[in-house]
Order: C-alpha cells, then sequence, then structure tokens
C-alpha cells in the first residue's frame, strides 16, 4: 500500500490525475484489478494470449512473456512496446516485462495507459461503467469497481 500511494503522489499530476474524482475513478480500478493491491501480475501463465494478434502477439511465447503485469494489468506485446516507446519508460522494457510488476513501472505504465486511453475525460464525467469499458474491453468487475468508487469518493470527494 506504502508504494502505491507513495508512487501515486509522484506521477499522478503529470498523468492528468489530479482532481479528487479522477483519483477516486483510477483508485477504483486499480483495486479490481489488482485484487486490493494484491497482485502486480496477473495469476495466470498468459498462455491464454499466445497468438491474440489484437494484442501485437506475433512471435512465440509472447502471451505469457506479456501477460498482464501493473495496477492496470498492461498485456500483450503491442501495449508493453506503446508504454516502452513513450518518455516514461526508462530501459529496456521489451527484454524485461516482468518490470511492470515492480515499482515504479507498474503505476507509470497504468497511469500512461489511463491518460493515453481517454480515462481523464470519462472519469470526469463519473462515468464508471464507460471507463471499465474502456480497460477491461466489458464490465467485467462491474459491480466491485462500483463499490470501490464509492468508497473512495467517501474518502477523497467528502
Amino acid at each position: 500500500m506504502a508504494g502505491f500511494v507513495k508512487s501515486f503522489n509522484k506521477w499522478s499530476t503529470q498523468f492528468g490525475i489530479d482532481s479528487t474524482l479522477r483519483a477516486a475513478h483510477y483508485i477504483a480500478q486499480v483495486a479490481h484489478e489488482t485484487g486490493e493491491l494484491q497482485w502486480l501480475e496477473e495469476l495466470s501463465s498468459g498462455k491464454q494470449y499466445e497468438g491474440r494478434r489484437d494484442l501485437g502477439n506475433t512471435q512465440p511465447g509472447d502471451g505469457p512473456r506479456f501477460k498482464g503485469r501493473g495496477y492496470l494489468q498492461t498485456t500483450g506485446r503491442a501495449n508493453y512496446q506503446r508504454y516502452a516507446d513513450s518518455p516514461y519508460c526508462v530501459g529496456s522494457l521489451m527484454q524485461h516485462p516482468e518490470w511492470l510488476s515492480k515499482q515504479p513501472g507498474c503505476q507509470k505504465a497504468s497511469m500512461f495507459f489511463w491518460q493515453e486511453h481517454g480515462l481523464n475525460e470519462l472519469a470526469d464525467r463519473d462515468d464508471v461503467r464507460a471507463v471499465t469499458r474502456r480497460i477491461n474491453g466489458g464490465y467485467n468487475g462491474l459491480a466491485q469497481r462500483c463499490y470501490f468508487l464509492d468508497k473512495a469518493k467517501r474518502v477523497l470527494c467528502p
């Protein structure tokens, strides 16, 4: 928890997560995606992503190599590459994808995704369904995400 708070405070403004409502939405999504900060790496092997061209997994072994990691579970060669090419990534992420399971990569990659996918604007509209769909591709865990959002709002948005 301490690592999340410290890195959130360090990077949130740079990625535009600069209001209490935006922070509440980000925290709610992270809480769901990580099992309340228990997992920074997907529990499955990643084999289910093997050959998924929509994720950029075009080389043998890409599924497990580029499985979900970080606070918002960056998944797939293409998404890892997008972050690796950004000015926020330092080092050879494509050679060391496990870096997204550790600070600062787990936070910065997630915030990069958040910003790049227009999630600040959706959070400003307080649209948890739209935020969830953009992150998840559907509404997986929507009830839990709503629960965490309500909890975060009670703390951050009195």
